[in-house]
């Protein structure tokens, strides 16, 4: 089976190359190829992976929808004008909104309400690309959580830092629940919708979700220590999450996503498990340390 990826120098692109034995990939770099230079003939499925992720300092917003939407739309269209039997496209759980109520979650049916640049790109995304499909063009959706794993950066990066350098951190007793998934695990739930040439919604994550202190707890057993955890005051808290919302609430909200449908629609489990994925991070980290 050829699979066409694009993002393959983006940090899933990399990994589904690395790991994902049994296809023939073509890999195509949208950032110095025009996609009319694209040859689509004989590609059983395009992998689009290729987007402007969500930016701590932001970017502008029109480039959210010229890359995630547009662009998005446009190498599915061509893809199908060329005969090109399914798509796949990767979005993100930021199309349902920031975090989930306490008990709640979200599935392949929840209703999105995205609130940033980012996800209502890629939700714009989904619904256009959506349109294409008939019986010759099949459309998959996979919805993600925080991606990590060896070569990991940004908000998980700094969260291994962190643990890494100082033996106290004020994270403890923090009961809230975060899906999160390993690179791995999303490259094997990939390559099954690809295999199967599967169509629909689909969810993607790890077999259980974790709490911002488990998590912790975890990468801390990776460097083989533990890490002494205060739980911080109610009133605090609330105090700093007027001054720093967004990052009080990936600490301490939760975003809960219920895979359990596509795991049976695809007879799907994910392969590896949090502890596994999180000790493998963390033997990276300490090769690139310093």
């Amino acid at each position: 089976m050829i699979v066409l990826l694009t993002g393959s120098s983006g940090f899933v692109g990399t990994n589904f190359m690395r790991l994902s034995k049994d296809l023939d990939i073509v890999a195509t770099d949208l950032l110095t190829t025009s996609l009319f230079d694209i040859n689509f003939n004989g590609i059983d499925s395009v992998l689009h992976l290729a987007a402007l992720v969500h930016q701590m300092k932001g970017a502008p917003e029109e480039q959210y929808f010229k890359i995630n939407r547009d662009l998005a739309y446009d190498v599915a269209k061509r893809a199908k004008e060329q005969g090109v039997k399914q798509f796949v496209l990767m979005s993100t759980a930021k199309v349902y909104g920031e975090s989930t109520t306490a008990g709640g979650y979200w599935n392949e049916e929840s209703e999105c309400a995205p609130s940033d640049p980012y996800g209502k790109s890629k939700y714009e995304a989904e619904l256009l690309i959506l349109g294409l499909e008939d019986d010759t063009f099949k459309v998959a959706i996979v919805r993600s959580p925080l991606v990590y794993g060896a070569g990991v950066k940004a908000n998980m990066f700094s969260l291994i830092r962190l643990v890494d350098r100082l033996p106290i951190l004020p994270l403890g007793g923090i009961s809230n629940e975060r899906s999160i998934i390993y690179i791995g695990n999303l490259v094997a739930l990939l390559t099954r919708i690809i295999e199967e040439q599967a169509s629909g919604v689909f969810i993607a994550g790890d077999r259980t979700p974790l709490s911002t202190t488990e998590m912790i707890k975890l990468i801390a057993a990776g460097f083989n220590r533990k890490v002494h955890l205060l739980k911080v005051p109610k009133f605090i808290m609330v105090g700093v999450s007027r001054i720093l919302p967004s990052i009080t609430n990936r600490l301490y909200g939760s975003l809960v996503l219920d895979n359990s449908n596509t795991n049976k629609v695809l007879n799907f489990m994910p392969p590896y498990s949090s502890e596994e994925g999180i000790r493998e991070m963390v033997e990276w980290y300490k090769t690139r340390r310093k």
